[in-house]
């Protein structure tokens, strides 16, 4: 990983840093390995606790996916689409 994660050191406390790079690094996996639905799906439930505005998830987002070229969008709707239990591997 030759990137930084976009996260937001003046505001943020560092458990809930600590919890969005755990969802970044969700998408990660899903994207180089494969990731539980229910693991991802809590991961982003807390990202959303931690950035409600829609604005600013797709600001972080595009940030984390112009660095990484990982889609958090892509990768959270196809888990949306999985039932329980499955697991979620996307592609580049």
């Amino acid at each position: 990983m030759s990137y930084q994660y976009p996260i937001d050191e003046a505001f943020w406390t560092k458990e809930e840093i600590i919890d969005v790079v755990n969802f970044y690094s969700m998408v990660e996996q899903a994207y180089e390995g494969i990731v539980k639905k229910e693991d991802l799906m809590m991961a982003y439930t807390r990202f959303k606790q931690i950035v409600p505005s829609k604005s600013e998830e797709k600001q972080l987002c595009g940030q984390f996916e112009k660095e990484s070229g990982y889609s958090c969008y892509r990768t959270v709707k196809r888990a949306r689409e999985l039932s329980e239990g499955q697991r979620v591997k996307m592609n580049k």
